[in-house]
């Protein structure tokens, strides 16, 4: 008798398949994974577990004593960002490629605070493993000019970026110009994990699949990784993007014997984009970026990514909470 295949199984078939999530049994028990994805809500729900104050308390020990090396931070940001760090390390061993780590929300509109967050960051790698291949590392940036400026200058310096909270074309054509490792399009906005009943009216699928058609047209290096999926039906349209990350609820799902979905996967459709490809640059012309990012649905993306950074920056203060609440 066959042995039923899951959902995974089929999916990987045309797709690489990541984990989101910090929670190093998920990536144990429902693996192979090749990366791993985090942002600051996740890494507050996986701290909140009973089972890592001691790691809390490691990282509060670890800040106190770093923090004379590190300038124009508190001893709890510094804490909140080894503890990401040490979580990212525990998931290593168990995926087969990037660990990613998102910088402080606050910084999202300085070019020059994100940088260095960003090298801090690989910095706390090396120091809490010597030794850890910087190349499996990246670091998730949100997708505002400044982000993306951070990440031109990373990427230059070896290191690998992800742009997120990405929400439209201009978005996506300004990363590619700038040479980001990955791309991570909301299919839905951020709220409707924290908005009880709220359901996203225009997901954004097609865009998803606009914009790999795209890449692939100019020989793009920067791969497509749509996150903020809620729905397994959302992921199997999706089936033949380059990467998807999947939050542990959904990875269960799809990781249950069944038989065979049918999977519709806009891929194998002539969808048309959700926007007109703008065949322009942006990298050299900050003006045209923000007006052509400000018009896309008369604005609705803007705020939807203003919404993001909000919700990043209200997880930030609960893990700087987290953090004053273990000290002694």
């Amino acid at each position: 008798m066959a042995t039923m295949q899951t959902g995974l199984d089929i999916l990987r078939r045309r797709t690489i398949v990541d984990c989101d999530t910090m929670d190093e049994q998920v990536a144990r028990d429902l693996g192979p994974f090749q990366d791993c994805t985090s942002n600051q809500a996740i890494a507050y729900g996986e701290l909140s577990k009973p089972e890592h104050i001691g790691l809390i308390r490691n990282s509060i020990s670890d800040a106190n004593d770093l923090l004379p090396r590190f300038t124009g931070l508190t001893l709890e940001e510094l804490a909140v960002e080894i503890a990401m760090v040490r979580l990212a390390l525990k998931i290593a061993p168990h995926i087969r490629g990037h660990v990613h780590v998102q910088t402080n929300p606050y910084y999202s509109y300085s070019t020059e605070s994100t940088i260095v967050n960003a090298l801090r960051i690989i910095q706390l790698f090396q120091h809490l493993q010597p030794g850890f291949e910087q190349s499996r590392v990246c670091i998730k940036i949100p997708s505002t000019w400044e982000g993306m400026m951070a990440c031109r200058a990373l990427e230059m310096a070896g290191v690998r970026t992800l742009a997120t909270t990405l929400f439209t074309m201009s978005q996506a054509i300004l990363a590619a110009e700038v040479g980001c490792t990955y791309i991570a399009p909301y299919v839905n906005q951020l709220k409707v994990h924290f908005e009880p009943g709220f359901t996203d009216p225009n997901k954004l699928l097609p865009l998803c699949v606009a914009i790999q058609k795209h890449y692939k047209s100019i020989n793009a290096k920067t791969k497509v990784l749509p996150a903020s999926l809620t729905s397994t039906n959302e992921i199997y349209a999706l089936a033949g993007v380059d990467h998807i990350t999947i939050a542990p609820d959904l990875l269960k799902q799809l990781s249950q014997p069944s038989s065979a979905p049918q999977m519709e996967s806009l891929f194998d459709s002539d969808v048309p984009p959700a926007i007109s490809v703008a065949q322009q640059s942006f990298v050299n012309d900050e003006s045209a970026y923000r007006i052509a990012f400000t018009r896309d649905l008369h604005g609705a993306s803007e705020e939807k990514l203003t919404q993001a950074i909000n919700i990043f920056c209200d997880m930030q203060d609960k893990l700087v909470q987290l953090m004053r609440s273990n000290l002694d």
